[in-house]
């Protein structure tokens, strides 16, 4: 599932790297909406540098996906489910600058997550 969230950066992390090579950052954003909330999102692998063009206090859109997960415990207790928002492209909102020099490039890339289509058109 594809979903974009806008809000403002409240909180960015260092890269984490582990043993077996695999890297994750986290961050929080603050959702721009009436009660705003503050959400964990996660990049990893290569995704991990696209929010260096970013600071805390910067307005930004961000595409992500969220990835479900079911674990079984092994004393046979049930299930646990647990979510991940994982965030693939993160860009300035066209209606603000954040004292971007003009000239600056956005930090934009495909999601690797959305379904291959020929057909760009919208049901509605």
């Amino acid at each position: 599932m594809s979903l974009e969230l806008k809000g403002t950066i409240k909180k960015i992390g260092d890269i984490q790297t582990f043993a077996s090579g695999f890297q994750k950052r986290e961050f929080v954003l603050l959702t721009s909406e009436q009660f705003p909330q503050p959400i964990m999102i996660e990049l990893l692998q290569d995704k991990v540098d696209i929010i260096d063009p970013f600071k805390v206090g910067d307005e930004v859109e961000i595409g992500i996906n969220l990835r479900g997960r079911q674990w079984s415990p092994p004393n046979g207790a049930e299930d646990k489910y647990f979510n991940t928002i994982l965030a693939w492209k993160i860009t300035r909102p066209a209606n603000t600058n954040n004292n971007i020099p003009q000239g600056t490039p956005e930090q934009a890339f495909e999601n690797p997550f959305a379904e291959d289509s020929d057909d760009d058109s919208l049901p509605f």
